[in-house]
């Protein structure tokens, strides 16, 4: 890449802002075009489900850089201009502005939206998502004192909007489908305790709970119909029911796509001149032994940096070890390894006193560790994960042992 050249960014959130930082970082001093279809500079989403759900922030506590920061970036950047397709021969994407922007490398970090909930009265007054600065400001309002909050979902959003309700003083249901909350991501040990916590603040869980049909209610609220004949009041309803990778512009450019953007470990695609990261890509995962799509603030901003370095020629590689966390009423919980199949849990700890650990082995090493308020336990484990030493399950369950040590 010359000084002269320019550097096309399609996404303005977490990844599109570290990939516009790092390339600056790297010493690159072309042209960086920034294109983000919201109407904000580059922010990260972990807290508009907390903080900024809560009203104890406002939006700015979301954005990756403070004003002056962003500037020295030297970008161009327009928020709230949508990438509608690329021109791969030409290399040049066009904009919704009628916009042709010419690029000598391209990085897609086109993220992900919700999934909608497609039932009878989904998209009433009073029915949200979560998962823009707009949605967060939206939901706020309607969590005052004494408001019911219908949650649909038991995954990370719908149980962290749950929480923040709670600490507002709504009364706060939980849906969820399966037959435990965060089935898809979390082992059944840290879906039983999440059951545990969320009931002891109050909040009543539903699992194996279908919903049928939404309508309004005389009284200005919801009425919402679950499948078995119960019906259930709300002033509002907040649906958490996954994301879908934003890949269509990929797709219709002809780039390889199977469960999101196809990437190596640079996170180049199957065009030598485009590279993506975050939530988007299907990465190669060689530690997990699989290819894998990460929906963690973690795989947002470090796949950016790689993609960011590749795009300059660095040979910098993404391989990581997912880690995923999330806030709690007061816990803080932490994931870190992504196992196929969740086996019998090492607990070190006693749940009960709010700080503990789950390890999860494979053999004689640890594969995977979930911890509460425990920070010291994953600093530890993380260490032995990736030096890849062997451990006795004795050993990790023993509260007199030191973790450093071992």
């Amino acid at each position: 890449m010359t000084e002269n050249g320019s550097i096309v960014i399609v996404g303005a959130g977490q990844a599109g802002g570290w990939a516009a930082k790092t390339l600056r970082a790297e010493g690159y001093a072309g042209h960086i075009v920034l294109v983000g279809d919201e109407p904000h500079p580059p922010h990260e989403r972990p807290p508009l489900s907390k903080a900024v759900l809560a009203g104890s922030s406002e939006p700015d506590v979301c954005h990756l850089f403070k004003s002056d920061a962003f500037a020295a970036l030297n970008l161009e950047c327009e928020p709230g201009e949508r990438a509608t397709s690329i021109d791969r021969q030409a290399r040049t994407v066009l904009t919704d502005r009628g916009r042709r922007l010419p690029y000598d490398r391209l990085i897609l970090a086109t993220g992900s939206r919700v999934r909608k909930l497609v039932i009878p009265g989904a998209d009433l007054p009073g029915v949200f998502y979560l998962r823009t600065i707009a949605d967060a400001l939206a939901l706020r309002e309607r969590l005052t004192t004494g408001a019911r909050l219908l949650v649909v979902g038991g995954g990370w959003i719908g149980l962290e909007a749950a929480a923040t309700a709670r600490k507002r003083g709504v009364a706060v249901t939980v849906l969820e489908a399966a037959d435990r909350l965060c089935a898809r991501a979390a082992s059944p040990e840290l879906s039983e305790y999440l059951a545990r916590l969320h009931a002891g603040h109050g909040v009543e869980v539903r699992l194996q709970a279908g919903l049928q049909s939404l309508r309004s209610a005389p009284d200005g609220g919801i009425v919402a119909l679950l499948a078995d004949g119960t019906e259930l009041a709300a002033d509002a309803v907040v649906i958490g029911v996954g994301i879908i990778p934003n890949v269509e512009l990929a797709k219709e450019a002809g780039l390889e796509v199977r469960n999101g953007i196809v990437v190596d470990d640079q996170g180049r695609t199957s065009d030598p001149n485009i590279f993506a990261a975050g939530d988007v890509t299907d990465q190669p995962g060689a530690r997990l032994g699989r290819r894998v799509r990460l929906e963690s603030w973690q795989n947002a901003q470090d796949q950016a940096i790689v993609a960011a370095k590749a795009a300059l020629g660095g040979d910098a590689r993404h391989d990581p070890l997912p880690w995923f966390w999330s806030d709690q009423y007061e816990a803080n919980i932490q994931m870190l390894g992504l196992p196929e199949r969740w086996p019998e849990a090492v607990r070190r700890g006693d749940p009960a006193s709010g700080t503990f650990s789950l390890f999860y082995l494979k053999g004689a090493e640890i594969e995977a560790l979930v911890s509460v308020n425990a920070p010291r336990d994953l600093r530890a484990a993380r260490r032995l994960i990736e030096q890849h030493k062997p451990v006795r399950a004795a050993d990790l369950a023993d509260p007199e042992k030191n973790l450093q040590k071992l």
